[in-house]
């Protein structure tokens, strides 16, 4: 897997005088990748696993819109690379609905039960709320958020969408290479839990429990008979009805605090994304308790510099972009939260004003020292991203997660997914923004988006991993709009990540951070950052795969990019 990955990278180094038609022609790309933009005219799905992206674009042939596909393709995802994403997660989404030539936002996350205090928390003598376990559960909203979408856009029944995933769950599908890599590394964690391990491990030579490995038929009929209830009952069959019944019950054999008032009580919320304009684009987040207004924040202050004329292998470049990130993340620590239960000053972090005396902090020959930096929790998540554009031009950016791998690491065994631990970014200082309280959604990682250009959708796109995501739309963006790479070079080419920030649990920092650095990141741009005062490591791969479709007005086709730190595709017809 690694050698694949390392093979790809590489050729992401080498420069190319390509040229390429409609939307990109007069752009030359920096980097050559190691796969071909996929081209489509009447719709492309892109995710993480080739055959979920298949379910989505069966849909698509079948009649369906972007909607359904996204969904079918969500609940395969939920199947197939179990690790970072489920209905045992939640869900973010950003939504181009053709007919009303609006963008609608959608915040599928739950929030901490009804009786997680800090009082409690502070009497078990925890300090912090555990990374893995019941007591790190927040109430799932992805089900919830199926349910939003399909009422709002879809055109198919939760019967029709989720049936090719129910096949599978019953049949079995087969493990791909860098998903094999993922369960093995959980491997341990699951062979712990009794319950986790029936579901998600195989046996093994003399009858231990196992990983599934590269090219094995994984069967989950647990998870197959929870989709057929949903299928039937829809989303009150999760959180009112007998899968809410089956949750409670392990939630008191576990020791957790989920109830069936939170269940209940739980429902979506549309949203309106917010923007920033870039060079021309308009770009578009989901405001907190996300941290995608991170990735606005990052765009205000890099567009003042001319970075197509310094180009993707100056370390000027990478320099401003990591001291951007963390002015940005400094404001992420101390802001970003649940705007119902915390006043987020958005419209002010998003300005050009505030951009403008935020930069001032800005020198272009020096790291920053003195930003708080922090916790190692935001960079461990798994997260799988999706996106689809159909014939009609609706286009979907969902991402879904379990936060870490499996999530709390617990499963039901006769539910057959795994329970997400996305409450173990509250903070238990009551002073924070991000603190616990009953009912609060947490401080959250994952970011849909999406770009339009002259009130048109031209880019849905999103990139995976925990403290990366931001990072990562700032240099997929810039890639495509200041380098002009195509849209399968922008999320391949050799990317950095700067760790270490302040984060929403309020816990200390450690100075100015480290910036890991890919093999295609050129010798003498590591050793000028260095040389600026920060601290480098060399990396094979960084976290946060990537997807991308652009849609290219002028010929009237879809490109979808996959890159290679993923098994995925964009498949299109």
């Amino acid at each position: 897997m690694v050698r694949r990955i390392l093979v790809l990278v590489g050729l992401a180094m080498l420069v190319v005088p390509l040229v390429l038609p409609g939307a990109e022609r007069t752009t030359p790309q920096a980097f050559k990748s190691g796969r071909s933009v996929t081209v489509a005219r009447n719709g492309i799905v892109a995710t993480s696993h080739p055959i979920a992206a298949q379910i989505g674009l069966d849909v698509l042939k079948k009649g369906g819109n972007a909607v359904d596909a996204a969904i079918a393709t969500s609940a395969a995802m939920g199947l197939m690379e179990p690790m970072s994403c489920g209905i045992g997660g939640d869900l973010f989404a950003i939504v181009w609905d053709a007919k009303t030539q609006k963008l609608y936002g959608l915040n599928a996350n739950g929030a901490a039960p009804l009786t997680a205090t800090r009082a409690y928390f502070a009497e078990k003598k925890l300090d912090d709320i555990p990374d893995r376990g019941p007591l790190s559960w927040s109430v799932p909203g992805c089900v919830d958020g199926w349910d939003a979408l399909r009422r709002k856009f879809g055109t198919r029944s939760f019967k029709e969408l989720l049936g090719p995933s129910i096949a599978y769950a019953e049949e079995g599908v087969p493990v791909p290479e860098v998903i094999a890599g993922y369960w093995k590394a959980s491997e341990r964690g699951l062979s712990a839990d009794e319950d986790s391990a029936s579901v998600f491990l195989v046996a093994g030579e003399g009858g231990r429990k196992r990983a599934p490995q590269l090219g094995e038929l994984f069967k989950n009929p647990a998870l197959g008979k929870t989709y057929q209830m949903i299928a039937e009952g829809g989303r009150d069959a999760f959180y009112k009805g007998e899968i809410a019944k089956r949750l409670v019950a392990f939630s008191g054999k576990k020791g957790g605090l989920i109830s069936a008032e939170d269940l209940a009580r739980h429902t979506s919320e549309w949203v309106e994304p917010v923007k920033t304009t870039y060079r021309g684009y308009d770009v578009w987040e989901l405001p907190p308790p996300g941290q995608g207004i991170a990735v606005l924040q990052m765009l205000n202050l890099l567009e003042p510099h001319d970075l197509k004329k310094l180009g993707p292998t100056s370390p000027d470049y990478w320099h401003l972009l990591v001291e951007a990130k963390k002015l940005a993340y400094a404001d992420r620590a101390k802001f970003y939260a649940d705007p119902k239960f915390a006043k987020v000053p958005v419209a002010e972090l998003i300005s050009k004003e505030y951009a403008k005396e935020r930069g001032k902090l800005l020198d272009p020959a020096k790291a920053l020292t003195e930003v708080p930096a922090g916790d190692a929790k935001l960079g461990k998540a798994d997260t799988i991203y999706l996106t689809v554009v159909d014939k009609d031009r609706n286009c979907v950016s969902l991402i879904q997660s379990n936060y870490y791998g499996f999530g709390s690491g617990l499963a039901p065994a006769d539910l057959g997914f795994a329970i997400q631990n996305r409450g173990t970014l509250f903070a238990l200082d009551e002073n924070h923004a991000n603190r616990l309280e009953p009912g609060k959604r947490p401080f959250h990682t994952i970011i849909p988006a999406m770009v339009t250009k002259d009130g048109k959708p031209y880019f849905t796109f999103g990139v995976m991993g925990g403290d990366m995501q931001p990072q990562g739309h700032v240099q997929v963006l810039v890639n495509l709009i200041d380098f002009g790479m195509s849209v399968q070079a922008a999320g391949e080419a050799p990317r950095i990540e700067h760790t270490g920030s302040a984060t929403p649990t309020g816990n200390p920092g450690n100075g100015g951070g480290r910036v890991r650095a890919e093999a295609g990141i050129p010798d003498d741009v590591v050793k000028e950052l260095i040389r600026r005062g920060h601290i480098v490591d060399r990396v094979r791969v960084n976290g946060g795969g990537y997807q991308g479709i652009l849609i290219d007005l002028q010929d009237g086709v879809l490109r979808g990019g996959s890159e290679a730190r993923k098994d995925g595709a964009a498949v299109g017809y």
